[in-house]
């Protein structure tokens, strides 16, 4: 009876409150860990998609705004009208220098003159596929297999954390870059380096303070993915997904038509 009774507190090891916090700990871990690998997909998507658009769309938003001047500045000299000659001024306040050819047409020309895809949509043939604005599937598979193996918040001394964030730094650098081929030489880096100390259980009051901890870190992330996804790029990104090359397409033809509308009213201006 004695050593059945000395046998019991063993078996419920398991059960204690300790316990029960460390596994919470982990569990709160692994999901702020599944947050940040999300947040910073979504952010390096929308760096690549914004630096996309403006290369693609900016000379046409500047074509545009050109356009607005000139008409007002127009309807005012045909005018005189007082308004007419502030909507003028205000107009002409907005312009941006206006775009030379070399940039309306900077996917056309090469130092050889037309390009190979200018050509190529001239004389009907197949145009090499748009540069994605988002790293492949696998680089995304790679990238998230070595946070969830290398994250910083499962370091269990000082040292350990210099480490993994360093190597996490790496991964990230190259993952903004899409760069696969170093991606797998940094999973085999990782794969014959120091493996992690294992787990020690920790006291109640370092527990909650972790716990605290990984709370507060998911409050800042949660506000970075809100600016992110409310800023216009995340908005333009969220309406299509999937296909966002498509979406660059359909602003532009969107574009061209507003330009081709804003210069036959100039042109009746002229008259």
């Amino acid at each position: 009876m004695n050593e059945q009774t000395a046998k019991d507190p063993a078996a419920s090891d398991d059960e204690r409150p300790e316990a029960r916090l460390e596994r919470a700990v982990r569990a709160a871990e692994q999901a702020l860990i599944e947050f940040e690998i999300a947040v910073e997909t979504f952010r390096v998507e929308v760096e690549n998609f914004s630096r996309l658009h403006h290369q693609k769309l900016g000379p046409m938003y500047s074509r545009l705004d050109e356009l607005d001047a000139l008409i007002a500045e127009a309807r005012a000299a045909r005018t005189g009208d007082p308004e007419d000659l502030r909507r003028a001024r205000d107009a002409r306040a907005l312009v941006m220098p206006m775009p030379g050819v070399d940039e309306l047409f900077h996917d056309w020309l090469d130092s050889d003159g037309i390009s190979d895809d200018a050509g190529a949509m001239l004389t009907d043939q197949p145009v090499r596929p748009p540069e994605r604005v988002r790293p492949s599937e696998e680089v995304r598979r790679l990238y998230r297999e070595l946070v969830r193996q290398a994250h910083p918040d499962l370091a269990q001394d000082d040292a350990e954390r210099t480490r993994r964030d360093e190597f996490i730094a790496r991964v990230n650098s190259a993952y903004g870059r899409g760069d696969e081929p170093l991606l797998r030489e940094l999973a085999e880096e990782w794969a014959a380096g120091p493996a992690p100390q294992e787990e020690r259980p920790s006291q109640t009051e370092e527990l909650y303070a972790r716990l605290e901890w990984l709370a507060r870190r998911k409050e800042l992330l949660a506000v970075v993915a809100r600016e992110l996804e409310d800023s216009a790029i995340g908005s333009m990104l969220r309406m299509a997904p999937e296909d966002p090359d498509r979406l660059l397409e359909e602003i532009a033809e969107q574009l061209l038509g507003q330009v081709s509308e804003r210069e036959a009213e100039l042109a009746a201006l002229a008259e």
